[in-house]
């Protein structure tokens, strides 16, 4: 029963759709003037002024009242479709709500995340500063033990040959005994 009185409907709502797009249109016009005019040319014919605005009143009472009705489920199918649209409209903007708040959300991380770079970079820096300051060192350190082997290397010579001065005097004065 309930399926019968949708086929119904959805079969009414076609003709009303059909009809009011018809009614509107340049053939609708012409149709309802060629009409009119057989009406009023029917008089020449011995038809009754009198019966021929009674029957053409009739038909355009019938057809203003068909017309609004039609016209009426027009607007509304056309306020249900808006109606739908507007619940979408409200769904999208709570959909956008929720990633600007997301995007708000990245936005922080995306800060922290930066000072955590900027703090990583002056650790960087500080660690680039003592590694240079301990390459300064070890070039001091490198420096001065070639100084301390090169002068160690001279202090032994002058042993070697105080050494062989000492070893010659105290041969020559065996000798001279």
């Amino acid at each position: 029963m309930h399926r019968l009185r949708e086929k119904s409907n959805q079969a009414v709502e076609k003709v009303a759709i059909k009809t009011t797009h018809w009614i509107g249109s340049t053939g609708s016009l012409i149709v309802h003037t060629f009409l009119f005019a057989g009406a009023f040319v029917s008089y020449f014919f011995n038809v009754p002024i009198d019966d021929i605005l009674l029957v053409l009143t009739t038909i355009v009472s019938l057809e203003a009242i068909y017309l609004s009705i039609f016209i009426q489920m027009s607007v509304n199918r056309q306020y249900n479709k808006l109606h739908d649209v507007a619940e979408d409209v409200e769904d999208i903007q709570e959909d956008v709500d929720e990633i600007q708040k997301d995007v708000d959300e990245i936005q922080g991380d995306v800060d922290e995340i930066q000072k955590d770079v900027d703090e990583i970079q002056e650790d960087v820096e500080d660690i680039q500063e003592d590694d240079d300051a301990e390459e300064k060192e070890q070039k001091k350190g490198d420096d001065m033990m070639i100084r301390i082997e090169e002068t160690l290397g001279k202090l032994i010579e002058e042993v070697i040959d105080l050494k062989e001065q000492h070893i010659k005097q105290s041969k020559s004065k065996k000798s001279d005994e």
